[in-house]
């Protein structure tokens, strides 16, 4: 390892799962890092994620395996059900053989608490520096550096930039400029006290009610003690990218025709949070001289293969280990890291949108959905999620 460290930090726009990330892979290749952070105080908005086996690998790269883990409901299955009749479409175990084959297990966590392993990991290095209330507005480079000018007008000088703000990047803005898609879709999210979820849909298990047009899930959070609640539906008015307050009516609305099982998930939440979904088209080009895309920033995906915050670690752990392999120069490690997450990155996303059209099959379309995963054997369902769930720091260069 290079033991020599650079005066200035290393520079983080973004203090999410990302950018916490991608800190603690910088603190364990020897730098210092200063991340900035938009929001007056760190924090992640949002309810539950689900975990595959890559990001489990992931934190036990960036040294907080352990803290995750202690955080997490490890399910036994993957159960997805026709909305309209009930029809159960697939079921995937979860369990021993699952976790044989592919080194980990798969759980579902709240979004803080994979955030606040993150932060606890970050803490604990005391060489990660936090300005929050610091929105990226501009960067400047030149041969010895980077210079972030922030919307305070303050400046931040490093050696490098990680650009991991989000789905809305600055650092995106600034050097590639591109629109987002926006899909139409609307995905309301709210957590749910156990007393209050109906005791026969209280499964230890990641499950999903497919629909027209629409979609429902449900999934246990910290210890059993609460529920996560995620309905999806397609808008019937033109949507912008955006976070907002829910509406109890509106989301009522949307789910006609739906079996009553299912339904009553809607009416179990009293406060929801509304995301109005997008993606982007993948790109080739993530680095630009001394700044590097990472996360969101790099490849927002829509939410189909609960793989947002795995791609982002996955991200974090590559980058270190681009870094360890080129000893700790940025030109050589970001060139690798591009070349290692480009294609892998956009499988995901472009993967996601076709699983969202499997979900909201209708008409004939659903028929054929629903005789997909017929008697399919635990292994073939395995064999296809190699590609996916298979990722770990010993194989992160390989492309």
């Amino acid at each position: 390892m290079n033991t020599r460290r650079p005066r200035l930090p290393v520079l983080v726009a973004g203090g999410g799962i990302g950018g916490m990330a991608a800190a603690l892979a910088l603190v364990r290749r020897g730098f210092a890092v200063k991340v900035l952070e938009q929001a007056p105080q760190l924090g992640e908005i949002g309810a539950g994620i689900q975990l595959g086996p890559n990001g489990f690998a992931a934190f036990d790269a960036l040294g907080i395996g352990e803290i995750a883990r202690a955080r997490a409901v490890y399910t036994d299955e993957m159960v997805m059900h026709d909305a309209l009749d009930e029809t159960l479409v697939g079921r995937i175990a979860t369990g021993a053989a699952f976790r044989q084959r592919f080194g980990n297990p798969y759980a579902v966590i709240h979004r803080a608490d994979v955030h606040g392993s993150l932060l606890e990991g970050a803490v604990a290095t005391d060489r990660i520096e936090v300005a929050t209330g610091t929105p990226v507005q501009r960067i400047e480079q030149d041969a010895s550096g980077v210079t972030v000018f922030d919307a305070r007008g303050g400046s931040h000088r490093g050696v490098a930039l990680i650009g991991a703000d989000g789905v809305k990047s600055a650092v995106r803005r600034q050097f590639v400029g591109d629109e987002a898609r926006v899909s139409g879709h609307v995905v309301y999210r709210a957590v749910v006290e156990k007393k209050d979820f109906p005791t026969d849909l209280q499964w230890n298990a990641a499950s999903i009610w497919v629909g027209p047009n629409c979609h429902l899930v449900h999934y246990p959070l910290r210890g059993g003690e609460q529920y996560n609640v995620v309905v999806t539906f397609h808008s019937r008015n033109v949507e912008e990218w955006s976070v907002r307050e829910g509406s109890r009516e509106e989301v009522q609305s949307y789910f006609e025709g739906i079996c009553p099982r299912a339904r009553r998930l809607i009416d179990l939440p009293r406060d929801w949070k509304r995301w109005a979904t997008a993606d982007r088209e993948p790109i080739a080009q993530w680095t630009f001289g001394a700044a590097a895309l990472l996360g969101d920033a790099a490849h927002p995906t829509l939410q189909y293969l609960a793989q947002g915050a795995c791609m982002a670690m996955e991200d974090a752990v590559t980058l270190g280990e681009a870094l360890r392999v080129h000893d700790n120069d940025f030109a050589q490690a970001f060139a690798l890291y591009q070349r290692s997450r480009v294609a892998r990155t956009a499988r995901v996303v472009l993967s996601a949108r076709e699983m969202g059209r499997i979900f909201h099959a209708k008409g004939v379309e659903r028929l054929v959905r629903n005789e997909l995963w017929k008697g399919r054997s635990p292994e073939r369902f395995y064999d296809a999620m190699e590609w996916l769930y298979g990722w770990k720091a010993e194989n992160c260069l390989a492309a």
